[in-house]
């Protein structure tokens, strides 16, 4: 299955937490926070203004992305999680 998403939405692969601690301390599922950070793997072409004009998308395919606790939509692609996220809602663009 294929997903594009439409106007200013993008796909993204939330990455692993690390299962340790600083310390050494290994962390259960139960305790672990869903991460927030993750790689965009699919960008809608941009939102549409009033006037008909399409405004660019920010992130591209590939891109590492900071994104809020709570933000986007969850869905299954390939049995695998993803999530669907609104630009406005992508909080950076993470550089090495």
């Amino acid at each position: 299955m294929a997903i594009k998403p439409l106007q200013d939405r993008v796909l993204v692969k939330r990455l692993d937490e690390n299962t340790k601690t600083a310390g050494g301390i290994i962390i259960p599922d139960t305790a672990k926070e869903k991460p927030s950070e993750g790689i965009v793997e699919a960008v809608g072409p941009g939102m549409v203004t009033p006037d008909g004009k399409t405004i660019p998308m920010t992130v591209k395919v590939g891109d590492k992305v900071l994104f809020g606790k709570w933000s986007g939509t969850e869905i299954k692609v390939k049995c695998e999680d993803r999530l669907i996220i609104k630009e406005p809602e992508i909080l950076a663009i993470v550089t090495e």
